[in-house]
């Protein structure tokens, strides 16, 4: 799996999570999703992707963004 991959999957998963929050609990969890697509906007401009950071803090992305899950074999 890739970096764009995961954060494609986790913006999804974050944006589903809030609506259905929305729905059952409050309409205050709209914030969640609000916050992830601002979240998605910044980092197409800035570059800077907080889970991208720690994975790669973690050395579990290597240089063509493949992710590890528990590091790199050596």
């Amino acid at each position: 799996m890739t970096t764009h991959n995961l954060i494609r999957l986790l913006a999804g998963a974050a944006t589903l999570l809030g609506v259905a929050l929305t729905h059952w609990v409050s309409p205050v969890w709209l914030l969640l999703p609000a916050f992830v697509g601002l979240n998605l906007i910044q980092s197409v401009f800035t570059g800077f992707c907080p889970p991208t950071l720690l994975l790669r803090k973690l050395g579990w992305v290597d240089d063509q963004d493949v992710i590890h899950w528990g590091g790199r074999r050596s």
